[in-house]
């Protein structure tokens, strides 16, 4: 028993180091001897396929029949290289394996995938496995499963597999030119400032100062509606204090205070020098 796995495995070994590599001469010859896809052969040639194809060792082409293919013929030569790169998928299937598979579904990378433009899975295949019946459409979301798996043409075991379906399988999405990626951008470093002004805190309320308004705000300011105020009512004397009494003031009172006094004893001193003359005469008529 393990004589013979050993066996088993050298011998893959060897198959594995000495199969051939995929070249377009073995697309363009494995095509040419079945004249019902020589369409699908020409347009390989005519989009320069077959240049991109040499590098993998192991393909397998989806293969359409003439008169299947000639739905997508119209197109233009960039739409019709990335459909039919979606034909490509990078792994060997034939008659056999498609057959040992359970009833499931699974995702094939293509060739397309391979150009950095896949989005929305259009660079992936979706296979299922349906009563017995092997389907195959776009793993984009929501595309059908309508290319039917119809035989295997030509086999070059782990190395080459052209397989036919029934339709061709068209991906949305793929009318854009297969161009390599742009190069990543080169950041741009800003030259640093002596202080951005985001950094600068606001002044607070409290210490905000006020400015006079100047002419400007003058003229504005007529705009304004100014509260009048209300003149205060005159309140009268009583309600306000006595002015303090000055020194003039003062000596004028006292003057007055004085002055009937005086002149009372002035009048008293003349009727007594009137009586005394009155008396002297009278002692005189004697």
């Amino acid at each position: 028993m393990g004589l013979n796995a050993s066996l088993s495995l050298f011998s893959l070994t060897i198959l594995l180091v000495f199969s051939k590599v995929v070249t377009a001469d073995n697309i363009t010859l494995a095509f040419q001897k079945y004249s019902n896809f020589s369409t699908m052969s020409s347009l390989f040639t005519q989009t320069k396929l077959t240049v991109p194809i040499s590098k993998y060792q192991t393909i397998t082409v989806l293969a359409v029949s003439n008169d299947a293919i000639s739905s997508i013929t119209n197109r233009s030569d960039v739409e019709l290289k990335n459909i039919l790169m979606t034909h490509v998928i990078l792994d060997y299937y034939d008659e056999l394996k498609l057959q040992g598979m359970r009833e499931k579904s699974i995702m094939l990378t293509t060739l397309y995938q391979t150009t950095g433009l896949g989005e929305e899975m259009n660079g992936f295949l979706n296979v299922t496995k349906l009563n017995g019946r092997v389907y195959f459409g776009s793993a984009v979301k929501n595309s059908p499963l309508n290319a039917e798996y119809v035989s295997t043409v030509y086999h070059n075991p782990y190395n080459l597999s052209i397989i036919q379906i029934s339709m061709p399988i068209v991906a949305p999405g793929l009318s854009l030119a297969v161009n390599p990626p742009p190069p990543p951008p080169v950041p741009i470093v800003p030259s640093p400032s002596p202080m951005d002004a985001s950094m600068v805190p606001a002044p607070s309320p409290m210490n905000a100062t006020t400015t006079a308004p100047g002419p400007a705000d003058a003229d504005n300011s007529s705009d304004t509606v100014v509260p009048k105020t209300t003149p205060t009512a005159d309140t009268p004397e009583a309600d306000s204090p006595a002015p303090a009494p000055s020194a003039d003031n003062e000596k004028i009172e006292a003057a007055d205070k004085a002055g009937p006094s005086s002149s009372a004893f002035k009048s008293g001193s003349r009727f007594d020098v009137i009586l005394l003359l009155a008396f002297f005469s009278s002692f005189a008529g004697f």
